[in-house]
């Protein structure tokens, strides 16, 4: 992810174009528009750029001596905000600044891994973490030993590797009333204590699933320390109740129209013509528009339709949540009680033509 160049946007081209090609070109240009229609974002959203300002705060001052614990993070947003992926285009710009200043290798001649992520899974105990590290340096002592050694062979790693910043994501799962929960939430404080990383978890209502709790059932308080060490940041839907907000959506899918390859797509076509459509179909949330553009984009390829309309995405499926809240939402927008659009058509291109500052 750090290492490979930037994805190459494949060039647009006219229907004509697109006819002219001979069976072999057209798959490959096909195969093409696939992947890149996948891998569309991230996008710059206010959203993402406030949460990226508060991660590079507390990052950049948790450089505190070996004897002091660094304060921990924790993005608590609903599923389909883009937590998971906003956190890791951070993790990306810190790791390749880290490697642009310090170099590709320590002083010491080790590879410099700036970055761990590791994903949670149900009733995951502190021996299970523990290899989960290891896994993600791939060490060769994963698969035998203690926990007591996989806890020493993973800060040996972190060491080694000069790694400042450990993500946890899926922390959700994490039952913190259980035993395994308990274990693994003291084991995070040793973690804090003993390791010289920033520990970002990434989960959902985590405050409601006891992260910042002072206190669990059975009256034990060693779950304070960890509410007192961890700021809680969040990532918001995108709204339309006032001009800001609708300024801000529309942003967004100026920016998404520069991005689509599509041979019949056109200025508007989504800022204009789709912006009521996009709205009340994912309600605001980028993750379920993200997948939206993206299948409405493989099916326009597939179809031969080369270019997004409300009756080609009706055909296009996406997550039940956002299905559900549609019909509840749409009603208010088809009535004209309520709308995502601002700005007069006669300014669409050359907000276009800047849209990718966005």
């Amino acid at each position: 992810m750090a290492d490979t160049p930037s994805r190459r946007q494949p060039d647009r081209l006219l229907p004509k174009q697109l006819a002219d090609l001979s069976e072999a070109a057209l798959e490959e240009y096909q195969e093409d528009r696939s992947i890149w229609h996948a891998n569309i974002g991230p996008i710059k959203t206010p959203q993402l750029e406030a949460l990226h300002e508060d991660l590079w705060d507390i990052v950049d001052s948790n450089r505190q001596d070996g004897d002091k614990v660094k304060g921990a993070v924790a993005v608590d947003a609903f599923p389909g905000l883009g937590k998971t992926t906003a956190v890791l285009n951070f993790a990306l710009k810190y790791h390749r600044r880290e490697i642009r200043q310090r170099g590709a290798f320590t002083d010491a001649g080790h590879e410099r891994w700036p970055v761990c992520r590791v994903g949670l899974t149900s009733n995951i105990g502190m021996k299970d973490f523990n290899r989960a590290l290891l896994e993600f340096y791939a060490h060769p002592g994963r698969t035998s030993g203690t926990s007591a050694l996989f806890v020493q062979r993973a800060l040996d790693c972190v060491l080694q590797c000069e790694t400042k910043l450990l993500i946890i994501d899926d922390l959700h799962f994490l039952k913190w009333q259980a035993k395994n929960g308990k274990e693994v939430s003291n084991h995070f404080k040793y973690i804090a204590n003993e390791f010289p990383v920033t520990l970002i978890f990434i989960g959902v209502e985590l405050e409601k699933r006891g992260l910042y709790s002072e206190i669990d059932d059975s009256g034990d308080i060693t779950l304070a320390q960890t509410a007192r060490r961890t700021t809680p940041l969040t990532l918001d839907p995108f709204k339309v109740n006032d001009e800001q907000r609708r300024q801000q959506w529309r942003k967004l899918l100026l920016a998404l129209e520069k991005r689509i390859v599509l041979s019949r797509s056109f200025p508007g076509m989504l800022a204009e013509e789709l912006s009521d459509y996009l709205f009340f179909r994912t309600t605001g949330h980028i993750g379920s528009l993200m997948t939206l553009i993206n299948r409405g984009c493989q099916r326009a390829v597939r179809s031969g339709a080369e270019l997004l309309s409300e009756d080609l995405l009706d055909q296009v499926k996406i997550d039940a949540a956002s299905e559900r809240a549609r019909r509840a939402l749409e009603p208010k927008f088809k009535q004209h009680r309520l709308t995502s659009k601002t700005q007069p058509t006669g300014k669409l291109r050359k907000e276009h033509s800047k849209a990718g500052a966005v």
